[in-house]
């Protein structure tokens, strides 16, 4: 297999957080792609990890599924020393593991909001951390990247656009987005790069039910006219942990087909 050398991550490890399906799968599969090997992730589908194990081993790289709950400080920590005890150095990590819980403002608990909030916001400030740490230990391996290490979140073009009826999942992508940029801001010149992506509508099982129900309304939201994959956001966060990427440092990737362009807006300005 041919791979493009700007997009070249052979010789890398990838840690992604949520990898047994969806954007994480696709994103874990993209970056075996472009040669990285994968530590999958997951909280309690071992099936499902399996089976984004065999599509990353299929493509001729490593990989190994290791189970932890990125919302627990004790098991992040354990995460990053099994996957470099299985696949050495960690080069890049896609901290993408998160999870919804939607109620009305008068009946969200507050069990309801620490689900959301310890998973997206804690669980991506507790792999953030442990991430630089591992990199900082590792040291710049110039033969395989210019970078110490890249860190990747992922957050939601509801980081910038409300979301009713959805605070605690709207909170913490807001969160994630100044996370992101003050941990660039602060490790940055270590040559250590932080960046986020942000979907928008992509075809998952999370919102299965609502695309079957209503997907005329979604496309209105939509102006490129289709809902996204999840390889869409796999082939952003391929690109953003390679050297194509090098100089890009504390931006956010959306990868929404203009949804944050609001185009409800269109003629009624």
């Amino acid at each position: 297999m041919t791979i493009s050398a700007g997009l070249d991550l052979s010789g890398q490890t990838a840690i992604v957080t949520g990898a047994s399906t969806g954007i994480g799968e696709a994103s874990a599969v993209e970056l075996a792609r472009a040669g990285a090997n994968i530590v999958v992730n997951h909280r309690d589908s071992h099936d499902d990890a399996a089976d984004t194990v065999a599509k990353v081993e299929a493509l001729g790289r490593r990989a190994v599924a290791i189970q932890a709950d990125v919302s627990k400080e004790d098991e992040v920590i354990r995460l990053f020393a099994e996957a470099e005890s299985a696949l050495g150095p960690v080069d890049i990590v896609f901290s993408n593991a998160g999870r919804q819980k939607d109620a009305k403002i008068g009946d969200m608990t507050l069990d309801d909001w620490k689900a959301v909030i310890d998973v997206n916001l804690t669980g991506a400030f507790l792999i953030g951390r442990e991430a630089i740490k591992h990199f900082r230990n590792k040291g710049l391996r110039e033969e395989v990247s210019r970078a110490r290490g890249k860190l990747i979140f992922n957050s939601s073009v509801h980081q910038i656009i409300a979301w009713a009826f959805h605070v605690n999942y709207a909170a913490s992508k807001g969160g994630i987005h100044m996370l992101m940029q003050s941990l660039a801001q602060e490790v940055s010149c270590e040559k250590i790069r932080v960046n986020s992506v942000a979907p928008g509508a992509i075809a998952t099982a999370i919102n299965a039910a609502e695309r079957e129900r209503n997907l005329a309304g979604m496309l209105k939201l939509i102006p490129y006219g289709r809902v996204g994959e999840p390889e869409d956001v796999g082939r952003a966060v391929a690109w953003l942990a390679s050297d194509a990427a090098d100089y890009v440092v504390g931006q956010t990737i959306f990868v929404d087909g203009a949804m944050t362009l609001y185009p409800e807006f269109r003629g009624n300005g």
